[in-house]
């Protein structure tokens, strides 16, 4: 495909750090499992074994976090919500039969939902996980406390992983959306159709960009 029909959307180190989001997810999202369901026990394996996941499994979770946090400074004020995004959830009808609608920014409602309901989740998961983290901090809360903590984290783990769930089929979904992900790059005819506001924005930029050159 020729470079004049692309569009950058993100930069490799924007891949990067989605990348390192998505394998620590899928880590402590199948040990997290293997701890909360005996008859899944086995899920621990991910790590090894069962002992190595008790001890991995808080380490993975704080890099997620962290990792996130990258993400969550690059993009928030991307994902603030405006009059298009609620045309955009009036009519998710049109939008279930792949019609787009609305003058639709990087990001659409449902992606916004997915931005912000993951850093609630994480933030949620990280102060009950230091909570009921042995043998570092747990000693420090009483046991009402710590319960309290156990119920919290797998409430917003289960959260977590209903969102990365409507996450992932969104981009499987839309034609064209993991390329962004993998290679960094979409059609313009992609960015037209699902994101015409950003689409305009990007053509602008770049505009921009020729005429100084050319000045």
């Amino acid at each position: 495909m020729k470079k004049d029909k692309r569009i950058q959307r993100y930069s490799a180190p924007e891949r990067l750090n989605h990348w390192v989001v998505a394998f620590c997810f899928v880590t402590v999202a199948i040990s997290g499992l293997g701890f909360f369901f005996p008859s899944f026990n086995w899920l621990m394996n991910i790590f090894g074994t069962p002992q190595m996941a008790r001890i991995l499994h808080p380490f993975f979770g704080v890099v997620m976090f962290v990792s996130f946090i990258g993400m969550f400074l690059r993009y928030w004020h991307h994902n603030l919500l405006n009059k298009d995004d609620m045309l955009w959830a009036k009519n998710i009808h049109k939008i279930a039969m792949n019609h787009e609608v609305g003058d639709t920014g990087r990001y659409n409602f449902g992606q916004k939902f997915v931005f912000w309901a993951a850093i609630v989740s994480l933030l949620l998961l990280l102060a009950s996980g230091v909570v009921i983290w042995r043998p570092w901090f747990a000693d420090y809360f009483s046991i009402p406390l710590i319960r309290l903590a156990l119920v919290v984290h797998s409430v917003s783990a289960v959260a977590l992983i209903l969102v990365i769930m409507v996450h992932v089929y969104a981009a499987l979904w839309v034609k064209g959306t993991i390329t962004a992900m993998v290679e960094g790059w979409v059609t313009t005819a992609w960015a037209k159709k699902h994101h015409p506001r950003w689409y305009r924005a990007v053509r602008d930029e770049q505009l921009k960009k020729e005429q100084r050159k050319a000045g």
